[in-house]
């Protein structure tokens, strides 16, 4: 829970709950005076902060999934590329994947540090019109593991928003792991008092990956996050040679999801137009370009 403090008792009813400090599992907790005078009921002063610091970021897009290994980090470097490369667009990427933070090594970045200066962290620059911020810049190596709980995490989400000098920003992308859980539910309660254009889907045209998926769309119903639309990812692949078409499997996504009134793309293992329509904002060709060594139908070997 993510209003759970790290040093609770177990049984903890969560500071926001109506018998903080009164339950017999509150007994004995170094918080319990605190939490039963009410003061743990107001509102995060970071939640207005954060509304302030990004109030110069026009549009704030996340990226998500219920399912892990389906693209969402692959995803959103291509898209933060893709916007990055109209030379008059700022772009940002924030990972928010606390415990597998892949974007350093996806965007060329590993090794990079963040350092700290007067107007907060510096994120690291891919080009010029193009920054990063991922906790794998604070790791001392990429096989180190972060061991978090639930509060902590929370903890740096906040730092993120809160403390990177992002500076004006037409685009500010947030990569998060897999899942319905701390990272989403912080990035939402913190993102409240701005402007968010909604959530980009990402799924496989696996029925075990479709599952998962439904279960994101339904937390971002329940939480009041537009959704843009869903991407099928790795949906086929496209010999570049042949150009004879092979899917993995024939699946009811588009089925699913276009009766859903959602806006739907597929992307396939070779480089095709797909298209992305965001509110106040032009449609946008985003070209997708990933390498397969898979064999397939045709005779063409890889």
């Amino acid at each position: 829970m993510e209003d759970v403090p790290e040093n609770a008792p177990e049984h903890c009813p969560g500071t926001q709950s109506e018998q903080a400090g009164k339950s017999a599992s509150c007994q004995g907790c170094p918080n319990q005076k605190l939490c039963a005078s009410g003061a743990t009921k107001a509102p995060d002063p970071a939640i207005a902060e954060i509304g302030v610091k990004l109030s110069t970021v026009k549009h704030k897009i996340l990226v998500l999934s219920g399912k892990g290994g389906v693209g969402k980090s692959t995803f959103s470097a291509h898209l933060a590329h893709a916007l990055a490369s109209d030379g008059t667009k700022e772009v940002a990427l924030l990972d928010v994947d606390i415990c597998g933070p892949s974007i350093p090594r996806i965007m060329g970045l590993e090794g990079e540090q963040v350092h700290q200066s007067g107007s907060g962290w510096s994120p690291v620059y891919v080009d010029d019109n193009l920054a990063v911020m991922s906790i794998g810049f604070l790791l001392s190596s990429p096989d180190d593991a972060v061991i978090w709980r639930g509060p902590k995490k929370n903890g740096m989400i906040k730092q993120f928003l809160r403390d990177v000098d992002w500076g004006e920003l037409d685009y500010l992308i947030v990569d998060t792991p897999p899942g319905t859980s701390d990272e989403h539910l912080s990035v939402i309660q913190y993102l409240s008092s701005t402007h968010v254009d909604g959530a980009v889907v990402i799924t496989t045209p696996q029925e075990v990956s479709l599952q998962d998926v439904r279960k994101e769309i339904r937390f971002c119903q329940k939480v009041k996050l537009p959704i843009i639309g869903v991407v099928e990812n790795m949906s086929g692949f496209v010999c570049p040679k042949c150009k004879v078409t092979d899917g993995y499997a024939y699946t009811v996504t588009q089925t699913d999801f276009r009766l859903s009134h959602l806006l739907y793309i597929q992307i396939h293992l070779i480089t095709i137009p797909i298209r992305l329509m965001f509110k106040q904002v032009k449609i946008m060709t985003v070209f997708i370009k990933v390498e397969s060594r898979l064999k397939f139908r045709c005779s063409h070997k890889y």
